[in-house]
């Protein structure tokens, strides 16, 4: 049996997470009170016609009940059952976000404010978050881009170091990304813009690609670009960080900056163990002011 504990802050997708291991096949039950738990997990283990997979969701909504996982989730482990630990996260402004485009109230917050409930619920799932086996950030993920992440680690048993990489190409004149972690300035590139067949095009385009690759400055940027993430991305899971945005910029967002970003996406997404999605925010902008 395959047992997944799935939780994490409210708004930040349990229940979409829910339904998707339930496509997979998992045996889904969502709040389950935490005193049925360990009798429920005793029933299904090892029974015939019970099933093998199974899901359990788990949240703020368990009230004073919740501080006993922290000794239920041990013994489980002590025992050797196969647990999962899965923990939905978003930034506090998304969450804020969600609860107003819904309409909804926070399960902590009462009639007070919605930011004074997310505080107190970040508070008491703490200690959850710090025994989960699988976290993620859904603040930037689109509803098939958290199933794609779901598949590779619960369908094909892929390791997963708890960090979502996100490489966004921008252009200097709309903006540096108020999100980013880290920028890098592409400038220096040879710059399509100016060749008057290649101005229409992106760096999605194989002649852009070339134009902007040509000579050797490029190859040995991406070969010390690749260098620097591929120390610096370890480093970045040991210390906890589980939301990583890399933004590439050149002048317009359109040639330079959208090259080296999809081979940069190209260079990670063979990590298998890492979440990564690539996103061009100004590829478009130049012939939408037209």
């Amino acid at each position: 049996m395959k047992l997944v504990i799935v939780t994490g802050m409210s708004g930040a997708g349990k229940t979409v997470a829910l339904k998707m291991l339930e496509d997979m096949g998992y045996y889904c039950v969502d709040n389950l009170p935490i005193s049925l738990m360990e009798k429920f997990v005793q029933l299904t283990i090892g029974s015939p016609g019970q099933p093998s997979q199974v899901a359990l969701g788990i949240d703020i909504r368990s009230g004073q009940e919740l501080s006993a996982m922290d000794a239920l989730l041990q013994d489980w482990r002590e025992d050797g059952l196969p647990l999962k630990v899965l923990f939905l996260d978003a930034s506090d402004q998304v969450l804020i976000k969600r609860y107003k485009e819904t309409r909804r109230s926070h399960p902590l917050a009462g009639r007070g404010r919605i930011d004074d409930g997310i505080a107190r619920e970040r508070e008491k799932l703490e200690f959850l978050k710090k025994k989960a086996d699988v976290i993620i950030d859904t603040s930037k993920l689109l509803t098939k881009e958290l199933r794609q992440e779901l598949e590779k680690i619960f369908l094909e048993n892929q390791n997963f170091d708890n960090l979502f990489v996100t490489v966004l190409s921008f252009g200097f004149k709309y903006g540096i990304p108020a999100d980013s972690d880290l920028v890098f300035d592409v400038r220096f590139l040879p710059n399509p813009y100016y060749v008057e067949h290649l101005r229409q095009k992106t760096g999605e385009d194989a002649e852009v690609q070339e134009y902007v690759m040509q000579g050797d400055t490029g190859r040995k940027f991406l070969e010390k670009f690749y260098d620097l993430l591929d120390f610096l991305i370890p480093n970045y899971i040991l210390e906890g960080k589980n939301q990583l945005v890399i933004a590439v910029g050149c002048t317009g967002g359109k040639h330079r900056s959208v090259t080296i970003a999809r081979a940069l996406y190209e260079h990670l997404r063979q990590r298998r163990e890492l979440g990564v999605k690539l996103e061009h925010r100004d590829i478009d902008n130049d012939s939408r002011r037209k």
